[in-house]
C-alpha cells in the first residue's frame, strides 16, 4: 500500500455482515478504520486484544463498554481497553465512524475485500 491514499480507493470489507463496513490504512503496529454503520445495526458484544478509541464523524451510535452505556452523535468518543466487553447499535439514520486501534487488527485479515464503491464519508459533490 502507498504511503498517501484517498478513502475512495481503499476496498471495503465487511465486518459484521453488510451492516458493518469498513475501510483500513495500516501501519506496523496500529490500524486506523473508517467504519460505516447501517441504520439500526447491531454489533454484538466482543472484545478483542486491540485497544480502540474512536469517533462518531455522522449519525448516532449507543455504545456500552465495560457494563457503561451512552448515547454518542458527531463528536462522541469512545475508549475501549485491551479485552474489555463493548457493544455498539447505530441509530435509525447509521452512522460513520473512526476507530485507532493497536496493535493492528490482524483479525481483519480473514475478511474478503469488496469491490470498490464510493465511502459514505466524505460525501462526493453533489451527493445529498
Amino acid at each position: 500500500m502507498s504511503n498517501l491514499v484517498d478513502l475512495e480507493t481503499i476496498q471495503p470489507f465487511d465486518v459484521w455482515g453488510d451492516a458493518v463496513r469498513a475501510r483500513k490504512v495500516e501501519g506496523e503496529r496500529i490500524t486506523l478504520a473508517v467504519v460505516e454503520l447501517a441504520r439500526n445495526a447491531m454489533v454484538p458484544e466482543h472484545r478483542h486484544e486491540a485497544e480502540q478509541v474512536g469517533i462518531v464523524i455522522e449519525g448516532s451510535v449507543t455504545f456500552t463498554i465495560d457494563g457503561e452505556t451512552r448515547d454518542l452523535g458527531p463528536g462522541g468518543t469512545w475508549r475501549i481497553l485491551s479485552n474489555r466487553p463493548h457493544t455498539v447499535q447505530a441509530g435509525p439514520e447509521g452512522a460513520v465512524a473512526i476507530d485507532v486501534f493497536t496493535p493492528i487488527r490482524a483479525d481483519w485479515e480473514r475478511y474478503e475485500l469488496l469491490a470498490p464503491r464510493p465511502p459514505v464519508w466524505p460525501r462526493q459533490a453533489g451527493t445529498p
